[in-house]
């Protein structure tokens, strides 16, 4: 980091010295300058200006005739100037829609002209007023295209151009595993999951039955199905369909999605792990919301320190369970005895299963070393205490004996 200093100081007076002001100097004089204010452009006005108070001083609109129709001329010419340094911040799509706005508005005042040129006006009233409605419909035209032109970017703006429609965007079929889990409807609603999602007949009809259900647990969680499934229908930014078409051969409800997805080429949203990979082996794209849930979990590396309550004992001798705040299973080893306390541990390692993320760690030994110190000192505080009480009650062992 020294090194460094001395050579940025270097810079910075090479930087200021007189042969390398010269270049930043051309770019401060190019900077001062504009885009489309340059000499050539404002010839270029000043050209349309004359042309236009010539055109008005010529023709003279309305019975006007000299300054008054040349006056007519310049304000039009300020017009158009105007309307010119609108269109110098405008982005390109603006610029595509407004070019072909304004060939339809040349298109419609030739129309116009056609309906004035058989008027009974005076010649020089019927000229101004074709000129005024080229004027007015080509402007009408730009404004109205340039607002539009936002629909011709990219690819949007290719596929109206050459008249085909839009790719649409693939389906998302939504399993009876992801609406009962739920946790599909806050994804959702965070906006990271929009789009047409589609509810299959069959997966409605199988989660209605799961709701008729005479188990308790099953009732009421598939009555959480129904429930996800009308918040989302709620949703302005998710279109949620139910779709009527079911798959003749298959029967079993997984196989019915996957001839489903297959045939409308849409994508498949589930929880259930053997549908996660009978979808990936047939070449479908699956969204599985726990494979979201477990990328978005915090990162922990081995040798980090963290605070956990063991709740149970483990499966091995000595080993105490406990869990995140996420869900996630974290064994201590040497955490049997400390059920239902809080310790302080040191993760060991780190195992990425299918059904999720497990963590293994140890006791912290700095805690384990630090804990009964206080525990001796106040006991040897007692001890001592005790001692002094009964000394101090009981006296001299050896009464001295009398001075007298």
């Amino acid at each position: 980091m020294s090194r460094s200093v001395p050579e940025v100081q270097r810079f910075s007076n090479s930087a200021s010295s007189p042969s390398s002001n010269s270049v930043p100097g051309a770019q401060q004089k190019r900077a001062a300058i504009p885009h489309g204010m340059g000499v050539e452009f404002w010839l270029l006005r000043l050209f349309l200006t004359a042309c236009t108070t010539a055109l008005c001083f010529k023709f003279a609109p309305f019975g006007l005739r000299g300054l008054p129709a040349a006056g007519v001329g310049f304000f039009l010419a300020l017009v158009i100037l105007l309307a010119e340094l609108r269109l110098r911040r405008a982005e390109i799509g603006g610029l595509l829609g407004g070019a072909l706005g304004t060939v339809l508005g040349m298109f419609a005042a030739l129309l116009v002209t056609l309906v004035i040129s058989r008027t009974n006006e005076p010649e020089p009233t019927k000229s101004f007023l074709e000129y005024a409605a080229l004027f007015a419909f080509a402007y009408l035209g730009l404004v109205l295209g340039s607002a539009t032109g936002g629909e011709l970017k990219s690819g949007s703006g290719a596929g109206i151009i050459s008249g085909q429609p839009p790719a649409p965007e693939p389906m998302k079929l939504l399993d009876t595993s992801v609406l009962i889990d739920g946790r599909i409807a806050d994804v959702c609603e965070g906006h990271f999951l929009d789009g047409v999602l589609g509810v299959p007949q069959f997966v409605l009809h199988e989660l209605q039955l799961v709701a008729d259900s005479s188990d308790p647990l099953k009732r009421q969680r598939g009555r959480r199905g129904l429930e996800v499934l009308q918040r989302m229908q709620k949703m302005p930014h998710v279109d949620v369909r139910i779709l009527e078409q079911e798959p003749s051969q298959a029967d079993d409800v997984d196989h019915k999605l996957v001839e489903l997805a297959r045939r409308l080429g849409a994508k498949i949203v589930t929880n259930d792990f053997n549908l996660n990979k009978v979808a990936t082996v047939q070449g479908l794209a699956v969204l599985n919301v726990n494979q979201l849930a477990n990328a978005l979990k915090p990162v922990v590396l081995p040798g980090e320190p963290m605070r956990v309550l063991i709740l149970r004992e483990g499966k091995e001798p000595n080993q105490g369970v406990a869990y995140l705040d996420d869900g996630t299973m974290v064994v201590v080893d040497g955490g049997r005895r400390l059920i239902n306390k809080s310790v302080d541990i040191q993760v060991t390692s780190v195992h990425q299963t299918t059904a999720g993320k497990m963590i293994f760690g140890r006791l912290d030994e700095r805690s384990e070393q630090s804990a009964p110190v206080p525990r001796q000192t106040a006991a040897a505080a007692v001890a001592s205490g005790r001692s002094e009480s009964v000394g101090s009650s009981r006296g001299p062992i050896f009464p001295q004996p009398d001075a007298d």
